[in-house]
Parts: structure tokens; sequence; C-alpha cells
């Protein structure tokens, strides 16, 4: 639990330093306007509070013998950008923790660190490392940042939080690593297609991605 909460501690210290909350602030308004229009990453933002805690709390909310765990933290933290994904995340456990009565205090932790905070670290040196090394291009993106970087992510988040002591109800030790990639794989092709979607539809919703960067300046 220690080791969660130290976790939990210097990323939310460290998202706060930058100020997570100006990317929320409202932008001047047009010489049309009366008023300025709100940031379109209030959208995003409130998307992640309202869905992903069910899906969070959906392991302790239903009896299965294998309890699937959903993180979602990459996915955040391409909308959100990492400074303002990890308060948001820390959020997701508190609000799963109220919704359901058989997580308490001890699991939400435990899921803020290992299904949100960690990941999340992990998909920002991901990305950071990507574009440094594969350029920034829309496939390397898509393919190479929301579907294998959430991947690598989410297996090395799982594997840390089973070699911590966190078990997967309902599966023996030898065949844990196995289950969690195949779950990191699941979430990873969800982040994928939202990712891809997002891109074509809505990307004001994706606080990493930029046209002029990624898909170069119109001649």
């Amino acid at each position: 639990m220690w080791l969660e909460a130290a976790l939990t501690f210097l990323a939310l210290a460290a998202a706060l330093a930058a100020w997570p909350w100006r990317m929320l602030a409202s932008r001047k308004p047009l010489a049309h306007e009366t008023q300025g229009a709100p940031a379109a990453l209030w959208t995003p933002l409130l998307a992640t509070l309202v869905l992903l805690p069910w899906m969070w709390a959906l392991p302790t909310l239903h009896a299965m013998p294998l309890q699937l765990q959903w993180s979602g933290a990459c996915m955040v933290v391409l909308m959100l950008g990492w400074p303002l994904a990890i308060p948001a995340l820390i959020g997701v456990g508190v609000i799963a923790c109220l919704l359901s009565p058989a997580m308490g205090w001890p699991e939400a932790l435990g899921a803020i660190a290992w299904q949100g905070v960690v990941p999340a670290t992990l998909a920002l040196m991901v990305g950071a490392l990507i574009r440094r090394f594969l350029g920034t291009h829309l496939f390397v993106y898509v393919l190479g940042r929301a579907f294998l970087g959430t991947v690598l992510c989410l297996f090395a988040s799982g594997a840390l939080s089973q070699w911590s002591g966190h078990q997967l109800p309902g599966v023996g030790d030898e065949l844990s690593l196995v289950a969690r990639w195949l779950m990191a794989w699941g979430d990873a092709f969800v982040t994928g297609m939202l990712t891809a979607i997002f891109v074509a539809f809505k990307p004001q919703w994706l606080a990493t991605w930029s046209d002029p960067l990624y898909l170069g300046s119109p001649k």
C-alpha cells in the first residue's frame, strides 16, 4: 500500500506542478462572439470521469471466475495529456470506490496506481521515445503510440503490479502474466480504434495530436 501511495503522490505532485487546469481554460472570444468557447478537452475529461469508473469497478460488481481488469489510462493520456490525465485518473479511482461497495480504499489505491498512474506515466515515456526515434507520422501515432505502445505500457504495469503482490483473482501464478498480456491487447485494440476515429473526426479531443505536426503544413 505504501508503494502505491508513494507512486500516486509523486505523480500527482509532478502533474500539478505543470498547472494542468490551464488546458481547460476558455479561449479568447473572436470578433463576432460575445464570449469565449470552452476548451475541447472538457468533453473527454467528463467522459473519462463518467464512463471509466464503471469499468474499473466492474470486477467487484459481479462474480466471475476471471475478473477482467480495464485500464484506459493510455487513452486518457492521449486525450488529455499526462499532467491532466493523472488527477483525472485519481478521480476515476475515487469514483469507482464509491460506486462499488466491495471495493475498499486500499483496493482503490491499488487500482489508481497500477491501472492509472503507472501505465499513464509509461505511456508518456513511450510516446516521447516514439517521437524521438520514429518521428511524427500519422501511422506511427495510431499504430505505434496508441496501439502497440498501449500493449507494452499495460503489460509492463500489470507485471510490476503482480511482482508487488497484486494477484488476479481466480488465476494461478503461472497464468497471471498470460492473462495480463491478453488483457493488454484488448485495451490496446480499443485505444487504437478510438484514436483513429478521433484523429479523423474529433482531433480536438486529442491533446497529444497536432495536424501541422503529424500531417504537415498545407502547401
